[in-house]
């Protein structure tokens, strides 16, 4: 039996776990992938307080070898279910685990755009997130795959220090908010592709060009921009967790900055929770958040 139970390993999950043993509670951290999460698959990190620069992977490290050492315990399972009121009983693939508190920490994956080489080009031309990367491109050009708010607020953001910004979207609309699109349109290094969906990926050591296929007609038409974004929407992962959660229309735990859920000793932390922004810090700080309100919980 642990006093608390972090599913999950990314910034939010080993900040909680580094909060919670500071308050001499038993942690246990359960990860079914990759220690460090989606940030693992940012090759600099610029805007990570009190790092001039870092990769993902080692600010993943850092969080994990402060965890253990803290006295964390660290186990590869994958959740499939969750019972109980408090304390609650955790069902993995593997195994199963026992907590009187539950920190939900399961992040969110950028959803793919499934294309040959894509793993080979994420942080060699292909990016997910324009906040975190979209500085690297300044006076370049770059390619925005989407028509979503997403998609349309990234386009906003690099238009204003890339040279030129070319939106792909899929159909022969953009679905994002008028005021967007209405910046946009006053934007003379901005072009709009309808109708398009990628269709390959070509290059040496870093993308070079982007093959597109119209939807209508299967014509390629090709673009050779120095980055590409992708921004067709984020895939949170917490089916296994509605039991003691409510899930918004998209998937994601109904939270706000508490961190708490409709469930008592139960918290969401991180990009797997609703919320406006999600950035390392908003993460870390949902961590800090999560493993005190947790704390507060067992000393009642």
């Amino acid at each position: 039996m642990y006093d608390v139970i972090i599913v999950g390993s990314g910034p939010a999950g080993l900040t909680a776990a580094i909060y919670a043993r500071r308050a001499e509670k038993s942690v246990l951290v359960v990860e079914k992938e990759t220690f460090g999460g989606e940030i693992t698959h940012s090759p600099k990190v610029e805007n990570y307080p009190g790092f001039q620069e870092l990769s993902g992977n080692e600010l993943a490290e850092k969080l994990l070898e402060q965890a253990m050492n803290l006295g964390a315990e660290i186990e590869m399972d994958a959740i499939v279910s969750v019972e109980g009121e408090g304390p609650f009983l955790l069902h993995g693939e593997s195994g199963d685990y026992e907590g009187k508190t539950l920190i939900i920490a399961s992040g969110s994956k950028h959803r793919r755009l499934g294309v040959d080489r894509e793993d080979e080009f994420t942080g060699n031309g292909v990016s997910y997130c324009a906040v975190c990367d979209g500085p690297f491109y300044k006076g370049r050009s770059v390619a925005i795959i989407g028509g979503g708010n997403s998609a349309l607020q990234q386009a906003v953001m690099m238009s204003e220090y890339c040279t030129k910004v070319t939106i792909c979207q899929n159909l022969d609309f953009l679905t994002g908010e008028k005021k967007l699109q209405d910046i946009l349109a006053g934007r003379d290094n901005v072009e709009v592709i309808y109708g398009v969906t990628v269709k390959a990926l070509e290059g040496e050591d870093s993308l070079a060009t982007v093959v597109l296929e119209k939807t209508a007609t299967g014509e390629e038409v090709r673009i050779s921009p120095d980055g590409l974004f992708v921004a067709v929407g984020q895939a949170p992962e917490n089916a296994p967790f509605n039991s003691v959660c409510d899930l918004d229309n998209w998937g994601y735990i109904v939270s706000d900055e508490s961190c708490t859920t409709k469930t008592p000793g139960v918290y969401a932390a991180g990009d797997c929770r609703t919320k406006s922004v999600r950035q390392i810090v908003t993460a870390t700080g949902d961590g800090a958040t999560a493993a005190l309100a947790a704390s507060r919980y067992l000393e009642q």
